[in-house]
This record gives C-alpha cells, sequence and structure tokens, in this order.
C-alpha cells in the first residue's frame, strides 16, 4: 500500500490510498548502499518531480530582477496582487539537454491572467487556466526558461501554476518514461492527466530504485536553515519547493511518500533549531504514513562539528549557553550529542521504542575526539544505533590547485604522501570503526565518494577545474570507486551513503554518480562503479536484510 498525494496545489492537501503493483517494490533490501539527495533548485540535474513548477525559484526570490518590488504574495506564495507590477520565476536554469525531453509541455494554472515564457520557452497556444509551450534547449545545449504572470485578477488571481512534459508511462512500470500510448498496451498514464498521483519523474524513480536507503538532508533543506516551529516547515500546498537556503525544502510528507515508493528507508535529518513540537509532529507524521516495514533513520541535523555552517554555530553557542564545556568546539559537540538523544527520545516515545528506528549519531571523519566527545557524553552512545562519518578520497586542498594533467589529478588519490588518499582515507575508517566498535555501535557513512574540488576557484572552466570533471569521467575513476567500497567493506562499515544524486560538474564539485538524470549507464563510470557494488556485495552486517 501506498499513501498518494491526491492533490498537491492550492487548497488542503487530500490523502488516498491507492495499491502498488508488486514489481514497484523496488529489490534493494540486499543493498549496501543509500544515496543522497540534491537540493531542490531550478538547475537540479536529477530533476525528481513531474511537474516542473516544483522546483521554481520562489517568486520571492526572484525579486527584483523577476518579480516586482510591489507584489504582494499570499500565504504559499502565490502572486495575490501585482499592483501594477511584473512577477516572476526561473524554473529551468543550465540543465543539460539530455536531462529533460525537449517537446510540447502544458502549463495548468487557476485564476484568471496572461503569463509570459522567456529564455528556451515559447508559448505555442494560450487559453483560460491552459497555456501550451514549446520547451527545447538553446544553442548551448542546456535549459534555461522563465515564466512571467503579466496580468492578474486580484480576486481570482494566478496560482496553482503546473509545468507538465508531454510524455508519460505505462501503469504497470512507474519507472520507465514512455513518448506515447503506442508503448503500451491499453494502459498509457500520460503525466499531464496523471501528475497528482505519479508525483516523481519515473527517471529519478529509476535511479533511486537500487538503494536502501535515502537521506533526504539536500532535499529538506537542511543546512543553514534555521526553521524551528512545526508551522514553518515546507507544506504540500507552497507555490514552489525550491530557493534559496532559508526557503527550499521537499514537505515530509513527500519525502515519506518518495520512501515508500522505493521501498527504501528515509535517512531523516532534522533542522538544528527544530523544537520539541517540531520533533514530535515529524515523528507522528511519519509513524502515521511510512509503509511498516521500512525503518526511520534518524538523524539530528547535518555536520554540527563543521564551523562554516549555521548549525555548527548554533550548537557551540548553544552547548555554551548549557556550560557543557569551557572549550566552544566541545561545548558545541556535546550539545550535538545531547539534542541528538532528545531528539530519539522523542521519536521512542511515538514509535513506542526504539526497534523500528535506526538512530544515527555522527561526526568527523578524521577527528577521532570529536568521536569520542559525542559518543562519551552523557552515555550518549546507549541511546544510538549508528555512527556516521563522511569518508572522501582526493589527495589534499593545496595539492589540487597545482595539477596540470590527468595523471597528477588520479596520483593526488593514489599517492599516500598525500593525506586523502584511498588508503589513508581507509586508514581513518579504520580508526573511527575501532571507536564505533567500543561503543557497540555500528559504523556508516552519511556521505562519501570521491571529494575533488578546488574551492579557490571562481569560475567553472578555471584550472584545475576542467581536469576534475574530466577524471570524474574517466573509467579509471570507476576503478577507484570500487577499491574504495571494497576498503570500506573490509574495514567493517555498513551502509555507505554516497554523495551525490545526479548534478551537474561545477566548480562547486563533480559530486553526482552521473551528471545528469539520464546520462546512459556507459558514459557514468562512478555510477556503475555503485551499481556493480550493489549486485556483488548483498549487505554483509547482521539484520541488514530484514
Amino acid at each position: 500500500m501506498s499513501l498518494l498525494l491526491k492533490h498537491m496545489g492550492l487548497g488542503v492537501a487530500t490523502i488516498c490510498v491507492a495499491l502498488v503493483a508488486p514489481f514497484a517494490m523496488a529489490n534493494n533490501q540486499s543493498s549496501p548502499l543509500a544515496t543522497n539527495t540534491n537540493e531542490l533548485t531550478e538547475d537540479d540535474a536529477s530533476v525528481p518531480f513531474i511537474d516542473l513548477f516544483r522546483a521554481a525559484l520562489p517568486f520571492e526570490d526572484a525579486r527584483p530582477w523577476l518579480t516586482g518590488a510591489n507584489v504582494q504574495l499570499d500565504a504559499n506564495g502565490w502572486p495575490a496582487r501585482l499592483n501594477g507590477q511584473i512577477a516572476g520565476t526561473r524554473f529551468l536554469s543550465n540543465l543539460p539537454a539530455q536531462a529533460l525531453p525537449g517537446g510540447r509541455y502544458t502549463v495548468l494554472y487557476e485564476g484568471q491572467g496572461k503569463l509570459q515564457y522567456g529564455g528556451d520557452a515559447k508559448l505555442v497556444a494560450a487559453g483560460q487556466g491552459q497555456d501550451t509551450i514549446d520547451l527545447f534547449a538553446g544553442s548551448d545545449n542546456k535549459f534555461d526558461a522563465t515564466l512571467r504572470i503579466l496580468e492578474s485578477n486580484p480576486n481570482n488571481y494566478v496560482r496553482n501554476i503546473r509545468i507538465l512534459p508531454p510524455d508519460g508511462i505505462c501503469a504497470n512500470n512507474p519507472f520507465k518514461r514512455v513518448p506515447n500510448a503506442g508503448a503500451c498496451r491499453g494502459n498509457y498514464q500520460p503525466f499531464v492527466q496523471n501528475y497528482e498521483q505519479q508525483i516523481f519523474n519515473p527517471d529519478y524513480l529509476d535511479y533511486m530504485k537500487d538503494f536502501k536507503s535515502i537521506r533526504f538532508m539536500n532535499m529538506s533543506g537542511i543546512s543553514n536553515n534555521p526553521q524551528s516551529s512545526w508551522n514553518q516547515r515546507q507544506k504540500l500546498t507552497d507555490a514552489t519547493w525550491g530557493g534559496s537556503q532559508t526557503n527550499r525544502g521537499a514537505p515530509i510528507e513527500i519525502q515519506i511518500e518518495l520512501a515508500n515508493r522505493l521501498n527504501a528507508h528515509p535517512w531523516f535529518t532534522l533542522h538544528h533549531a527544530a523544537d520539541n513540537n517540531y520533533v514530535m509532529q515529524f515523528a507522528q507524521l511519519v509513524k502515521q504514513r511510512l509503509r511498516p516495514n521500512l525503518k526511520p533513520h534518524v538523524e539530528y541535523s547535518n555536520e554540527t562539528w563543521n564551523f562554516i555552517f549555521l548549525q555548527g554555530n548554533y550548537v557551540r553557542d548553544m552547548g555554551m549557553a548549557r556550560r557543557l564545556d569551557t572549550n566552544k568546539n566541545r561545548a558545541g559537540y556535546r550539545y550535538y550529542s545531547e539534542r541528538s538523544v532528545e531528539i530519539f527520545r522523542i521519536w521512542e516515545q511515538v514509535f513506542g521504542g526504539s526497534q523500528r528506528l535506526v538512530r544515527i549519531l555522527s561526526g568527523w571523519t578524521i577527528n577521532e575526539e570529536v568521536a569520542e566527545t559525542v559518543l562519551g557524553h552523557k552515555d550518549a552512545y546507549k541511546s544510538a544505533d549508528a555512527f556516521a562519518i563522511a569518508p572522501y578520497f582526493f589527495g589534499d586542498h593545496q595539492s589540487i590547485q597545482l595539477v596540470r594533467n590527468l595523471d597528477e589529478t588520479f596520483k593526488l588519490m593514489t599517492d599516500d604522501q598525500y593525506r586523502y588518499s584511498i588508503n589513508n582515507v581507509l586508514a581513518f575508517i579504520r580508526k573511527q570503526k575501532a571507536i564505533a566498535n567500543k561503543y557497540g555501535l555500528q559504523l556508516m557513512a552519511y556521505e562519501g565518494g570521491q571529494g575533488l574540488v578546488d574551492f579557490k576557484t571562481t569560475h567553472d572552466l578555471q584550472m584545475p577545474n576542467p581536469l576534475l570533471y574530466q577524471a570524474n569521467r574517466h573509467p579509471r575513476m570507476g576503478s577507484l570507486y570500487t577499491q574504495f567500497l571494497e576498503g570500506w567493506k573490509r574495514e567493517g562499515g555498513s551502509l555507505f551513503a554516497h554523495y551525490s544524486s545526479p548534478r551537474t560538474y561545477r566548480r562547486y564539485g563533480s559530486w553526482g554518480s552521473k551528471e545528469y538524470i539520464t546520462q546512459p549507464l556507459g558514459q557514468a563510470y562512478k555510477h556503475q562503479a555503485l551499481l556493480n557494488f550493489i549486485r556483488s556485495r548483498p549487505c554483509w552486517w547482521a539484520g541488514c536484510q530484514q
């Protein structure tokens, strides 16, 4: 059984229950790997939703260059009054042409008004509540598209905009996009008519179906987000779930629904400032809607030891306020530990115990003091099931800036003179595993993979970025992934959450196992290595296939 979101637009979301065909239960419970989701933005090359407007830039975030300063928005973010100005958004940006099918898209909306399209979106026909647009990648082989509301009746303003592709699925296979009814045996379901039930891009479901767990940290908008109360959470009725760090995030209902459809354990990360009521409501919603065979993996925030994040500074301040240590850093580690246990106890209260939960404490791969402090503080380890780290191999940050050819780039990851070579990172894992063993916990990876990135560059084509992209596209990277994952298994690690889902290679990093969601497997050597490891190394730790 799966909870389907019957209505995702304006008004109160209606929930119905529908049978899911047996094939739709992905055969992923023997998988040893999880994956991290991406942030919801208009340039996300994983394209998780059928409706492209779900990840559009919010009208508020588009001020003043697309949305006028005097435009008034309603509680859900829709422009309720234009006041003589224009409200606009960008719904595709810098997206590889192959990530989406070019063609004739349908734009549905409620209310009375007039829409205008820009960039690679061209109006073909306008009608009341429905426009037809052509959407094809531009000469740069990328999608960039905008939408503007030029006119809107304030008594019945334009809202609930949906941008839907021309194709669909066969009802017996939600993991495959098909162009028309001719590809099905009488069970064709076009997206324009069934988007409310289907919700997720079939290409995205197909990618996700091989992973045992889905870590929702990015999709839920956790990092640098000070959200604290339940009424601040992202809602099904929000105009869009994309945007800046403090706005974006898929509703919890959507996260649960994706886990249900994939038969994957959801790995939830909770906002660093979430109050107890928020935590309790979150847990109750999960208990109500998650398939009973799935275990919520619960983690408090993301990398609170990392003080480049808002959450890192928050836990330090809270730790000092509680007088947990005279050292601000250690006070932060101790507060993270305490607050994690408080959150775990709320979830245990809601779920009637810890049997169905996986309670995760996290630390810093290279720092044993963090692990000892987090796990040992007030015996926090007794309230946890796993300790998680983020092992990345890349050489070192200074040497990356100096590479001038592909061989030098690969040497960074294989020569042990570099601190973060594969062998040296495996040694860090070995030490962290010993600490996890000491406290009787599994060792997990909340993130991990290659980490080739030069944080000093200012544009995508600045050296050494082209070499880093080239290395990530090379068959040798696939071999290194295999070597690294085999080492993770050998050192005693358990669930490994790769970072990340398909995303475009940029100066910010080449994190995706693919560069876009539909990239052929023959071109994606990292993803080949992940799939081969899943198929050749069924999960090996006790209870992993229950």
